[in-house]
């Protein structure tokens, strides 16, 4: 237990909301959640299932018609056929990366993931015994690793390579060139890749580009995927993994011993998300891309603080080493003393140091009074 870490901005809403609750107004930029409601048809989809008795235990994996959908959904969108057999549906996607991580690595093995990064990664590398070793994303590259510096990150103990593009916490999207250049060292160190795609409809500039696309990738690459972010589901706990063949028994043995599976109801919905019209999903990712905008003006007016324009995702990762305080002083004085509630840039590792991450998934009002009160506290300093 003492190897398990956490996720930091969950404590950091408690304290926020704790506030709230004491009567200070709080401006939230701290959760990674969309604030839209899921899509009436997805929730229409999901009461009829009810009705129809989907309230009972499905098969560990998932009820075949989910997967059939969602094989046929990630087959279109990755470009080569998925069976059914490949897919593992799971009560969110956190689960892939536990499942992944436990059905792959022990004590001796090494892991690539990236730093600034979502931070299960490490604390999942850690608890299963193995060695992370972080792949640094440089602001100068925006937030990208260096490719010259790759080779010198694998070994013959690299078990697993762990990407995410678009990035939690940077918003920064791998260039193929780089992508191409880990598929290489990962086949040529016969390493599994687990690639988070969870922000794969959030791209501002440019379309998605999946590590599967080159050659001999799909046969070593777990795809993590999911309904939170891209349909506003949260709370539903959909998520679900093209796993390679050879991983599925695992991971679904792990599924049976820890969570037994999906529920039936939200599985069902599932199918309704994806084969329903992406209007909404549309819709929210034009909003984001207005609130980002908004955002990163009014960051880079504000003295000490520079931010790069997020390619996706949506979250800012400010510098903020102008302010002369370090990322932990910054998150606690801007909610304690300006009731703007954001992460600091070492809750996704060591790089993050003199960084903010800020989720613009707020109102643009939100955004702009989030400025202001930011503005307000720097001219303080």
């Amino acid at each position: 237990m003492s190897r398990l870490g956490t996720e930091t901005a969950f404590e950091v809403l408690a304290r926020a909301r704790a506030l709230e609750a004491e009567g200070r107004s709080i401006v939230f930029l701290g959760i990674g959640e969309p604030d839209f409601d899921t899509p009436p048809h997805i929730v229409a989809g999901a009461k009829e299932a009810l009705d129809e008795g989907f309230t009972h235990y499905t098969p560990a994996p998932g009820l075949s018609d989910v997967r059939s959908t969602i094989a046929s959904h990630m087959g279109e969108r990755l470009g080569y056929p998925i069976p059914e057999s490949r897919v593992v549906v799971t009560p969110g996607a956190k689960p892939v990366i536990f499942f992944t991580i436990l059905g792959v690595c022990e004590e001796g093995d090494e892991v690539v993931y990236p730093d600034p990064g979502f931070p299960i990664y490490e604390s999942m590398i850690r608890f299963s015994g193995a060695t992370p070793v972080p792949m640094r994303l440089r602001e100068e590259l925006g937030f990208n690793p260096d490719p010259d510096d790759l080779a010198g990150l694998f070994t013959p103990r690299t078990r697993l390579v762990i990407l995410n593009s678009p990035n939690n916490p940077c918003g920064s999207v791998v260039p193929d060139e780089t992508l191409e250049r880990i598929a290489r060292l990962a086949s040529a160190s016969d390493a599994f890749v687990l690639s988070d795609e969870i922000y794969k409809d959030f791209h501002f500039e440019g379309a998605h580009t999946s590590i599967t696309r080159f050659p001999g990738m799909p046969e070593r690459t777990v795809v993590l995927d999911g309904l939170s972010k891209s349909y506003a589901m949260t709370g539903w706990r959909v998520g679900y993994g093209v796993f390679p063949e050879v991983l599925v028994e695992p991971v679904v043995r792990l599924v049976t011993n820890s969570v037994s599976c999906t529920a039936a109801f939200s599985q069902r919905a599932t199918v309704t998300a994806l084969m329903g019209s992406q209007e909404p999903v549309r819709e929210m990712v034009a909003e984001f891309r207005a609130r980002r905008d908004l955002l990163l003006t009014g960051l880079n007016a504000l003295p000490g603080i520079s931010c790069q324009p997020p390619r996706g995702a949506f979250y800012a990762f400010p510098n903020i080493k102008g302010t002369g305080l370090t990322s932990e002083e910054f998150e606690s004085r801007v909610l304690y003393e300006a009731g703007v509630s954001l992460l600091a840039g070492t809750s996704f590792g060591n790089e993050g140091q003199g960084y903010a991450r800020i989720s613009f998934a707020n109102s643009r009002e939100n955004l702009a009074e989030a400025l202001r009160r930011l503005a307000d506290f720097l001219a303080k300093l």
